[in-house]
């Protein structure tokens, strides 16, 4: 009955999104207010993110029954939204997710398919693991058209989109896929593994790899450090991002403030680990400048209490970390643009491999008969690769096709002290709320 009554109010109360661009003078501004619901906030944020716009500013509200969020938000180039069709396009978007109860492993935007079959692997990272992998499928007759792999911690998990190499569909032949788990977990075991090895066939569509990835890290403890993990510059603690948590007793809410380097999906990764573990964003401000980003959010748990314990205290800040940390572009990056075929991904992760590139992150795509894909390496030690090898690599996969797009850093500032509240101070001594909303209206 509280299910249904819930769905009658926000039919009632339908969500209202205002895209308006001349409140800032950088960006388009989206304003979100709905009836409020667990996970509104990050089917939001990952609307944002699956239509690629950067967020770079942003204030939170969902104190009561009601969601008041405003994102300021540009293109991959730093520009406002112009595109009408774009800006109804996130109208449409938000209004429809917004508009349906949440779930846990539910996406926003993301259809079953019955063009692929999905795979997650989760195993401890190693060099020459995506090569293995890659190897395995083709000696499947399977072909990788999409994918994404992370690591993180010593630890390594990946969601690939396979396809049979002769039909091109989905493989849905019981027995075959019982070997493909057979030999990919045998890979993926390795002779040490600190951890159990998993392959898992999901459905495809479930939910976005981005989301799944977080979901399948977390639930490894990838947040946990081992003495054997460190991989290269793994451990450098001043590589880091910073966390800090503190208590806000006046409305029994615990601060979280976070200072890190800069990112696209920054925002989505935390929304998605706080949501994974739990726990109710209440207020928050985020703000990205000079290629540094700061957040601070209230949050409880979704039993309503603030956090209660040091050892509770300390898992948050590990997760969060992880959270920055798995997507952080480490390495050199390399783009592959290049006409599709089967075994395309086990040459070139094989070439990876025998001129000592390690993987650190990869993004696999395919449209249109044609293979784009993202590779961020670094040499088997972690450190920057040697670019007499990059040329060497280049010749051997055709100079065209494979090219160096960036050499990235992690490298945040030293984070400031910063005071308890420094954001919503003012808010928390007021006794309702028409003062924020005041103050929220487009800074």
């Amino acid at each position: 009955m509280d299910d249904e009554y819930a769905k009658l109010i926000r039919r009632m109360n339908p969500p209202r999104v205002v895209v308006d661009h001349n409140a800032s003078g950088d960006a388009t501004v989206i304003q979100v207010d709905s009836v409020n619901k667990h996970g509104i906030l990050l089917e939001v944020v990952q609307v944002l993110t699956d239509l690629n716009l950067v967020i770079t500013k942003a204030y939170i509200s969902s104190d009561g029954g009601w969601f008041m969020d405003v994102f300021h938000v540009v293109d991959r180039d730093g520009k406002k939204i112009r595109d009408t069709e774009v800006t109804e396009n996130i109208k449409r978007r938000i209004e429809k997710s917004a508009s349906f109860a949440p779930s846990l492993r539910g996406s926003v935007g993301v259809m079953p398919s019955e063009e692929h079959t999905s795979i997650e692997l989760t195993g401890t990272d190693r060099p020459g693991l995506l090569s293995e992998v890659c190897a395995v499928l083709t000696n499947l007759h399977c072909n990788i058209v999409n994918g994404e792999i992370w690591t993180h911690n010593a630890r390594a998990a990946a969601v690939l989109h396979v396809t049979d190499d002769s039909t091109g569909s989905a493989i849905k032949d019981p027995e075959r896929l019982a070997k493909i788990k057979e030999m990919l977990f045998n890979i993926l075991k390795g002779d040490d593994d600190m951890k159990t090895a998993k392959t898992t066939l999901s459905p495809p569509g479930v939910t976005s790899r981005e989301r799944r990835l977080h979901q399948i890290m977390f639930a490894d403890r990838d947040y946990q450090r081992f003495e054997n993990s460190s991989i290269g510059q793994a451990d450098d603690q001043s590589l880091r991002p910073h966390v800090t948590i503190m208590d806000c007793d006046e409305r029994d809410y615990t601060i979280v403030t976070m200072r890190s380097k800069d990112r696209p999906k920054l925002l989505f990764d935390i929304v998605c680990t706080l949501t994974d573990m739990q726990y109710v964003v209440f207020h928050g401000m985020v703000k990205t400048g000079r290629k540094e980003a700061y957040q601070e959010f209230y949050i409880r748990h979704v039993d309503g209490l603030p956090i209660g314990s040091e050892a509770e205290r300390e898992r948050i800040i590990q997760c969060l970390e992880a959270a920055i940390q798995r997507r952080a572009s480490e390495g050199l990056e390399l783009e592959l643009s290049i006409v599709d075929r089967v075994g395309l991904l086990s040459d070139v992760t094989r070439i990876f491999r025998e001129n000592s590139l390690c993987i650190k992150r990869a993004e696999l795509t395919t449209r249109g008969g044609k293979a784009k894909d993202t590779f961020y390496v670094t040499d088997v030690t972690g450190d920057p690769v040697d670019p007499k090898m990059i040329d060497s690599i280049c010749k051997q996969i055709g100079q065209p096709a494979l090219r160096v797009k960036q050499n990235w850093n992690f490298s945040p500032k030293p984070p400031e002290k910063t005071k308890a509240g420094f954001l919503f101070g003012y808010f928390f001594s007021s006794r309702t709320l028409q003062s924020f909303k005041l103050i929220r209206s487009y800074s």
